[in-house]
């Protein structure tokens, strides 16, 4: 974890872990019971949080240099914005405890998963190159998204989008080729395990079997992915046969396929085994830091996670993180960001969890039936298109909140809802470049390899045209 914050940016985050760690040590019992209720608070709560997320999507089109060097001083700022008002106007205990919450119960899992996942694909290099057929093409496309659910849609994403840029590096359109890897492998493929997408590993975290995704929304899984699919294959189809599209000389000729790293894919299952590991083996040991239960198969999963962490590290060949241009920037980057998520977005969930008595009532009353029953429609489309623009993991936790936050009753009386929210993250982070953040990496990736890709609004033209009337269709299909 201490690679996470190494630059001159990080060192204010670094005094506020501090502080909460220090608070946890000297007065551990003082907040056991502090906690900040929604049913009182303002909306001018919301405003850290609702600010850190604007950040998220628009300094980096506005002040890309500025983003750059200090958006780990902005989150800060943002926490600060509201850590300090709490602390004044409801007591430090109260702040103490939603903020040891927040990382204990959290951020720390989820950056140890994110973090073990990224290290571990990032040690996977595929050599050797192919030619880039639409069959081939779309053969890659259906392994990348299968992948993503089982090594996330970031490991999945810089596994396969260097390989699938060589195989077609002697054509003179590429660029759609990216768009659909985008829409399938860094986004729609990661909807069913917790390992897939940061949003159901917090549904995970909240309590979500680990089964639950794959049992409820393989269906539409299946349906949206089958038909991007279809629609690649024909379009790619199209291109590949123009007379002008095959360049006369291929910078990369086709030679056998091989991995490097083979090492990383035993170290993946390790993870899998880990995070199933924590879902099924429940011993009953708890230990509570300021109020904050700390499960024992949780701190194990977490601890042995680190551990593979540091093997990945230390037996993985060089040229293999080489080849994939691995660093620790992107990670780096989620690290900072998701920590002032966690803590601003603290008084949020605690609104919407106070129902129509909490300041947020318009949203709850704007996704709830007359009779009080959950809009399945409703909650997709909402969560699915500020998920398009903002990020998809704090939104999923807060309409999964929005929706009682209850994880047995979602899983079971609330199922279709639950279905609705995920979906929604996860399907629609495709909307935008910033809706998740492998589409970023990806396009990067993409550039940096001489293909022309979309500009920001050229890129949405595409999902606006492909991707929405496919979830019109799929509301109409599982959501009515």
């Amino acid at each position: 974890m201490a690679a996470l914050f190494t630059d001159r940016e990080s060192g204010l985050q670094k005094k506020i872990l501090a502080g909460v760690a220090l608070a946890a040590v000297i007065v551990p019992g003082i907040a056991a019971a502090a906690e900040l209720r929604g049913e009182g608070l303002s909306g001018w709560w919301g405003i850290p949080f609702a600010g850190l997320l604007l950040s998220i999507a628009l300094c980096p089109l506005l002040t890309p240099q500025f983003w750059h060097h200090h958006y780990g001083k902005i989150a800060a700022a943002w926490s600060l914005g509201f850590l300090i008002p709490c602390a004044l106007f409801f007591g430090v205990p109260v702040a103490a405890s939603g903020a040891v919450h927040a990382f204990l119960a959290e951020f720390i899992p989820f950056i140890i998963l994110i973090t073990a996942l990224f290290v571990v694909a990032g040690g996977i290099c595929v050599r050797g190159n192919l030619h880039g057929t639409p069959a081939l093409n779309t053969g890659i496309l259906a392994i990348g998204t299968v992948l993503a659910s089982f090594m996330g849609t970031t490991g999945a994403a810089m596994l396969m989008i260097r390989p699938i840029i060589r195989a077609n590096d002697n054509r003179r359109h590429a660029a759609h080729i990216v768009v659909f890897f985008i829409f399938l492998v860094a986004n729609a493929g990661g909807s069913l395990t917790p390992l897939g997408d940061p949003p159901l590993f917090l549904g995970f975290l909240k309590g979500i079997d680990f089964f639950w995704t794959v049992q409820h929304i393989f269906p539409e899984t299946l349906f949206l992915c089958t038909a991007l699919l279809l629609i690649f294959y024909a379009l790619d189809s199209y291109y590949y046969h123009r007379r002008e599209e095959i360049m006369p000389v291929d910078p990369t000729p086709d030679s056998r396929i091989w991995f490097e790293g083979k090492v990383n894919f035993l170290l993946l299952a390790a993870v899998v085994s880990l995070v199933l590991m924590s879902g099924f083996w429940k011993p009953g040991i708890e230990f509570s830091v300021m109020g904050t239960p700390v499960e024992l198969q949780n701190l194990l999963r977490d601890l042995l996670l680190l551990v593979v962490i540091g093997l990945s590290l230390k037996i993985t060949p060089a040229s293999a993180r080489a080849g994939n241009d691995f660093s620790w920037g992107p990670i780096a980057e989620v690290g900072k960001l998701f920590a002032g998520i966690f803590l601003t977005i603290i008084p949020v969930i605690a609104m919407l969890r106070a129902g129509e008595a909490g300041a947020f009532g318009a949203v709850v009353r704007a996704v709830t039936g007359p009779s009080g029953q959950p809009i399945d429609a409703m909650y997709f489309w909402a969560t699915g298109i500020l998920s398009s623009f903002l990020d998809n993991a704090p939104t999923y936790l807060v309409f999964f909140n929005t929706a009682g936050g209850d994880p047995q009753q979602l899983m079971t009386t609330l199922a279709s809802t639950l279905a609705a929210i995920s979906c929604g993250a996860v399907f629609m982070g495709a909307n935008s470049y910033i809706g998740n953040a492998p589409n970023m990496m990806v396009k990067a990736i993409a550039e940096e390899r001489g293909i022309r890709m979309p500009s920001f609004f050229g890129y949405m033209a595409w999902s606006v045209v492909i991707l929405v009337p496919l979830f019109i269709l799929m509301t109409f299909l599982f959501f009515r």
